[in-house]
């Protein structure tokens, strides 16, 4: 094929998973696989027993540390905290090493979704990036609802994690149009659990993390939000263009209560980049079947909550950035001094507090990919 395609993903388990996708024959074209785990040699050896003949890499603490160390010396801690520990945002240290290793494309998987009949995990992904026709959607409100173009059943209006809950943002009356765009991110949807936040899965009595509703398709297969809308990045079946991944490291979560936005406030921030240079970003193909394993909703709840509030104004300080750059990495740097000039209209001490931390982490990854 000729592009070179990484696939990263998070996980503490037996990658069945990926065993689905290999029976189908999806990952033929994966030149390397990267799991970023918590190092358990015994989940490692049935992985990959399962997954024999794979070009495949396990990096836990210890991996990690060892990288950093190799890459940045004496100042290696500084560029270790990037990575939270036991959080899913330790992918953006896969993404590090398939930029240092000149992968074309990254593909980020989750390690509870599995493949959809009638899908091909990395053909789809690589056609829907690439310069193909699609439905150009635009909101009055700024905002796409992704859950709108699932099949839902039982039929009923939802909106997806990381969706801001001001009602100016909920409205439908999309604008749609005919695009004919290349893209340099694209979302894959999926089957089975909609990717809900703890709010939502107990309004509708999902007391196991769970809620009582099924996506059985998708309904439309490329969808491409025009500039200035937005629509919540769910991180668990998304692939990318190289060129993005110095602006799309995933925020730092797990860190003073708050965790589950690293990829929702990444996927805001990367939109209005892409937009301002002129790129383009979708969603759509491949879907794939998300079984979400029971979760403590109520724990998912409390690490939700203030990263809600914080979605409130973030997304709107975000959307007001004026960006100069043409390219993302010093686009990113711009976001960053945007977000910590506008840090006044947080509110409450902690938000401020976690919304600084963020800011020193992005400018400390520019850092990071300069010196690899």
């Amino acid at each position: 094929m000729g592009e070179r395609v990484w696939l990263v993903t998070a996980s503490i388990y037996v990658l069945d998973n990926l065993w689905g996708f290999r029976v189908k024959g999806d990952l033929e074209d994966v030149e390397r696989i990267i799991v970023v785990d918590e190092g358990d040699e015994r989940v490692r050896q049935e992985s990959l027993k399962m997954l024999k003949g794979l070009d495949i890499e396990f990096h836990g603490p210890r991996e990690r540390e060892a990288f950093f160390r190799s890459r940045y010396g004496s100042s290696y801690e500084k560029y270790l905290s990037l990575i939270p520990e036991r959080s899913h945002a330790e992918t953006s240290y896969g993404f590090l090493l398939a930029y240092e290793a000149g992968a074309d494309y990254i593909i980020e998987i989750d390690d509870d979704v599995y493949p959809e009949q009638g899908y091909s995990l990395v053909k789809d992904h690589l056609s829907s990036l690439a310069n193909s026709n699609g439905v150009g959607i635009e909101s009055p409100g700024k905002w796409i609802n992704t859950v709108d173009f699932l099949e839902l059943r039982p039929s009923m209006s939802l909106f997806p994690r990381g969706h801001p809950y001001d009602p100016s943002t909920r409205v439908g009356n999309y604008n749609h149009s005919v695009q004919d765009a290349e893209c340099v991110l694209n979302m894959g949807l999926w089957t089975g659990h909609p990717d809900l936040d703890a709010l939502t899965i107990l309004y509708l009595g999902g007391m196991d993390g769970r809620a009582p509703v099924e996506s059985v398709g998708i309904k439309e297969e490329r969808v491409i939000p025009l500039p200035g809308n937005y629509f919540a990045i769910c991180s668990m079946n998304t692939s990318f263009s190289r060129k993005i991944v110095p602006a799309f490291y995933q925020l730092y979560m797990r860190y003073m209560g708050i965790d589950r936005f690293d990829d929702i406030w990444s996927g805001i921030i990367i939109k209005k980049i892409a937009d301002s240079i002129g790129d383009r970003i979708c969603f759509g193909k491949p879907a794939a079947k998300h079984m979400k394993r029971p979760r403590p909703v109520w724990k998912d709840l409390r690490a939700e909550l203030e990263g809600m509030i914080i979605n409130e104004i973030l997304w709107r300080i975000i959307d007001r950035a004026d960006i100069s750059s043409k390219s993302y990495q010093d686009a990113y740097l711009e976001i960053a001094s945007h977000i910590e000039r506008s840090m006044g209209e947080f509110k409450e001490e902690l938000h401020r507090k976690f919304i600084a931390t963020q800011v020193e982490k992005m400018r400390i990854w520019v850092d990071a990919i300069d010196k690899l």
